[in-house]
């Protein structure tokens, strides 16, 4: 079966809840940014029916990716090989612009082992055409400031490596970087000692709402050209987990407004978990709220 009658026929055993055609008629403005989806929202989906769930994606207005999962070993996304991933999403007129890979798993790893695992991130952001590799997780067993400042040392390591190969490396955040420790936080020491040359941010909004003594916009406003990804996701108004776009208590009109965009260059709507329902009706109530009330911003 050739790759495009295999694309055409897959995903029949997945289904989203129909929604009229007007629905998702917002889908054809122009706006500066692609809409992305972090795959890890779906992933119970997507090791089912990979091409199936990017389809649906795709029906709800979802253009660009950030993938998580890779096979460094191997070489795969989602069971495909790079090169084959990234014609599967040319085929359907998608993109990924970055992933999210287990670089926290050689944080205590000699540098050398280090070096080899982002040697073969390089090769898969290069094959499927990736902006950005993305540290995207720390370890609970390495959240204290002395493995922070370790950290930081490896961030300007892996960015500097990553920048020469033609790629951009950026950090992702969660709670964990917030807790304050002494007087000090995980996150105000990568700030200091990591190079803003070589270490981008990717802000996860959801978890600076949640956890910083900061707003979003506080934040980025002190290193703008920094912050060229955001995680847009809500939380929940009573228990502070995940939850769908406009279900939560993150204003997001006040928070897309005041945050500059100066660096901006991706965003990607997540949800962790705690669906309503499921994951794909999840991404569907999301779609729907942010191309009513907050792509125009973007």
């Amino acid at each position: 079966m050739n790759r495009r009658k295999f694309i055409k026929q897959s995903g029949a055993a997945m289904s989203v809840t129909l929604l009229p055609i007007s629905s998702f008629s917002m889908m054809t403005a122009k706006t500066k940014y692609k809409m992305g989806l972090q795959l890890f929202t779906i992933r119970d989906a997507m090791e089912k029916d990979p091409i199936g769930s990017l389809k649906i994606a795709k029906s709800l207005g979802y253009q660009d990716f950030e993938t998580y999962g890779y096979d460094g070993t191997n070489g795969t996304y989602y069971g495909f090989k790079a090169a084959e991933f990234k014609q599967i999403l040319d085929d359907l007129g998608l993109s990924t612009s970055s992933g999210h890979y287990s670089l926290f798993e050689y944080l205590n790893a000699p540098i050398d082992q280090l070096n080899r695992y982002v040697d073969r991130c390089i090769e898969g952001a290069h094959a499927t055409d990736q902006s950005y590799i993305t540290w995207p997780w720390l370890d609970p067993n390495s959240r204290t400031l002395d493995k922070f400042k370790l950290l930081s040392e490896r961030l300007n390591s892996i960015g500097e490596r990553v920048n020469k190969a033609g790629l951009g490396f950026a950090y992702h955040n969660h709670d964990f970087e917030f807790i304050d420790q002494g007087g000090q936080n995980g996150y105000d020491i990568i700030l200091k000692e990591t190079d803003p040359s070589l270490v981008k941010l990717q802000m996860d909004m959801y978890w600076v709402s949640h956890s910083s003594k900061e707003s979003p916009a506080a934040l980025i406003a002190k290193q703008p050209e920094r912050y060229v990804m955001w995680h847009i996701k809500d939380m929940d108004k009573v228990t502070r987990d995940y939850t769908e776009l406009g279900n939560g208590s993150i204003d997001y009109d006040a928070v897309l407004k005041a945050a500059s965009q100066e660096g901006l260059e991706y965003y990607f709507i997540e949800q962790g978990g705690n669906f309503a329902k499921d994951s794909i009706q999840s991404i569907t109530d999301s779609a729907l709220y942010f191309k009513k009330h907050l792509q125009k911003y973007l």
